[in-house]
């Protein structure tokens, strides 16, 4: 049985569900809800390609938000489970941040959704999942 298990969680449907499978099936794990800041996703909001910075602070106090209130949504999740779970939030690729974590913080598995972003930037960056499964050095559960 794992002991530290990291759900990366973004608002998509099946980050919920990994969220769900990892607190139902491994209710005495140490669960972290791991959510990833996307640098490139605060660059393509401001709609400039490398020139001035407009807005750029609002945009990420504005993904700091979401954040948090994936986040909460992911304790209050648990919460009426009857499981307690610990939130984080990083800033980087979200596939390589996610792995990086898993290392710095010895956890035991990752339990992620089979995906989250769709259309486009899904086909340019291609499925975390799939890359998180390739990379990770901890056994991954993909839920779908």
């Amino acid at each position: 049985m794992s002991k530290r298990i990291v759900v990366p969680i973004d608002d998509s449907d099946r980050s919920v569900d990994a969220l769900e499978f990892a607190v139902e099936e491994f209710p005495d794990a140490e669960i972290t809800a791991l959510h990833v800041l996307d640098p490139g996703d605060f660059y393509s909001a401001t709609g400039v390609d490398g020139g001035a910075m407009a807005n750029y602070e609002q945009i990420y106090e504005r993904h700091e938000a979401q954040a948090d209130r994936i986040l909460e949504d992911a304790v209050d999740l648990a919460a009426d489970r009857g499981v307690e779970i610990e939130t984080d939030r990083v800033i980087g690729g979200i596939s390589r941040s996610i792995v990086d974590y898993v290392e710095e913080h010895d956890a035991d598995q990752i339990v992620v959704g089979s995906h989250g972003r769709t259309g486009a930037s899904r086909i340019l960056l291609g499925s975390v999942a799939e890359t998180v499964a390739r990379r990770s050095p901890v056994p991954v559960t993909i839920v779908r």
